[in-house]
């Protein structure tokens, strides 16, 4: 489990899916995913962000908003699948319920799993990626400081040529404790 001074990053429960389920089925909250998630393809990915976190030891842990207790999305580090063009990477996630949005809980999240990352994982460089429409999660990389160089930007394979969603802007984050 992660703390930060509101959230609590934490393993998945069963008690999460319905949660989590309405979260990937909002088209606002998915908008720059392929599609919204109906149940079982939440419960689908739930089951492989745990399988990730029981074979790595870290993974996309689910969010929980300390004062309510309240899962208000997920946010976390996984690795890039080896297809993508900046593999082997690790990456830095993360999506909320729309209801939690503009409150700094996505960067607050993301930087105290990017601390993990480096400090008790020992990554020497994160990154992010996401499409040039996705202007608040860029601005939340920058918040992070996170850089982009426009050549390492690049076309999603699994997405077909033309598609809205195929270009992609990469984002890395070196670890500033690591003397390469």
């Amino acid at each position: 489990m992660i703390r930060t001074a509101r959230l609590l990053l934490r393993p998945w429960q069963e008690a999460d899916r319905a949660s989590l389920a309405a979260i990937s089925a909002d088209p606002e909250v998915m908008r720059h995913f392929v599609a919204p998630r109906d149940r079982a393809a939440s419960d689908r990915w739930m089951d492989r962000t745990q399988a990730h976190i029981a074979a790595h030891g870290f993974g996309i842990w689910a969010v929980e908003y300390r004062a309510t207790a309240d899962l208000i999305g997920f946010v976390g580090l996984c690795h890039v699948p080896a297809g993508l063009p900046c593999a082997p990477a690790v990456e830095a996630v993360w999506t909320l319920g729309a209801a939690w949005w503009k409150q700094g809980f996505a960067a607050e999240a993301a930087r105290a799993a990017i601390m993990d990352g480096f400090s008790r994982l020992g990554l020497a460089e994160i990154v992010a990626f996401t499409t040039p429409g996705n202007l608040a999660s860029q601005a939340v990389m920058r918040a992070l400081g996170m850089t982009r160089e426009a050549g390492d930007d690049f076309e999603h394979p699994l997405l077909p040529e033309g598609h809205v969603l195929r270009p992609h802007r990469l984002y890395r984050l070196k670890n500033p404790g690591d003397p390469a």
